[in-house]
């Protein structure tokens, strides 16, 4: 197993692991970020779905198409409670992201679905416009929230104010953030096999 399944596996690792983390994050999420924490799960787990080489399996018409219908669904429900959140936005356009790539994924010929799958560039699926205009958002938005993990320098405070070392790992914000762009590498990755 290596070449282009191996990259295929590793995408569905680290999607499945960053819906897993989400799931963790749901237990103790609340009220409007519940939605949203939920969203991510739903993506994580989807594109892991969708990364699955195709010489393991290859899905019929009919699952993407099924992937159209299930992220348009989060789509709407992302649209139909967004506000100017930037992390919102980020969100529905994600989910439309998903549709994009299961739709042309769904209306690409029979030969497509592997080349796609299998993490082969130049499958041709997609259209060049919408598919150029989602790696530059995407593109960026690794490189920002990359480097909004590098660290800063501490500043001196007053001694003890430093928080609690019994923190739970799954209230840490970075982790969070790591989790996000984990799922914006793969999208990344997913776009440029299109």
């Amino acid at each position: 197993m290596h070449g282009p399944a191996m990259s295929g596996w590793l995408l569905v690792a680290l999607c499945a692991a960053a819906g897993s983390y989400c799931l963790l994050r749901l237990r103790d999420s609340v009220g409007e970020q519940r939605g949203s924490v939920g969203g991510e799960a739903l993506m994580g787990f989807g594109m892991a779905a969708m990364a699955v080489p195709a010489a393991v399996l290859t899905p019929p018409r009919w699952v993407w198409a099924g992937y159209v219908v299930v992220f348009g669904g989060a789509a709407l429900h992302t649209l139909l409670r967004a506000g100017g959140s930037g992390h919102r936005l980020h969100h529905l356009l994600g989910t439309l992201a998903m549709v994009y790539m299961a739709g042309a994924m769904a209306l690409a010929p029979a030969g497509a679905h592997s080349a796609h799958t299998a993490g082969a560039a130049g499958a041709g699926s997609g259209a060049p416009l919408i598919t150029g205009v989602l790696l530059v958002y995407y593109a960026g938005y690794v490189l920002w929230a990359g480097a909004r993990l590098l660290p800063v320098p501490a500043t001196a405070g007053p001694e003890g104010g430093g928080g609690t070392a019994l923190a739970g790992w799954v209230e840490r914000p970075e982790l969070a953030l790591v989790c996000r762009l984990s799922m914006g590498i793969a999208t990344l990755a997913m776009l440029l096999t299109l």
